[in-house]
């Protein structure tokens, strides 16, 4: 997508959100982080170059595409599976 060509996605462990300056990411504040169905990790977006409150988080994984971070989504660690017989 267009619209996502410089964007970049950083996941950290959960443990380390209070150290991200909301300043310098997409997201608004702690509120607005997605977390993991375990709830230890979580991740941010920015514009291109990584924030230094982003480079200086030390369980950072590396930089994702916006396709690679929504298949990362779509793993059983950060969505539960749709059942049918047991809806949300």
């Amino acid at each position: 997508m267009e619209e996502f060509a410089n964007i970049r996605w950083v996941i950290f462990d959960a443990s380390e959100i209070g150290t991200i300056d909301f300043s310098q990411v997409c997201e608004s504040d702690v509120n607005s982080l997605r977390k993991s169905i375990d709830e230890t990790k979580t991740f941010v977006k920015y514009d291109t170059s990584m924030p230094s409150s982003v480079s200086s988080l030390t369980t950072k994984t590396q930089e994702y595409t916006h396709s690679e971070i929504l298949a990362i989504l779509a793993t059983s660690e950060w969505s539960t599976p749709f059942d049918p017989n047991n809806p949300p």
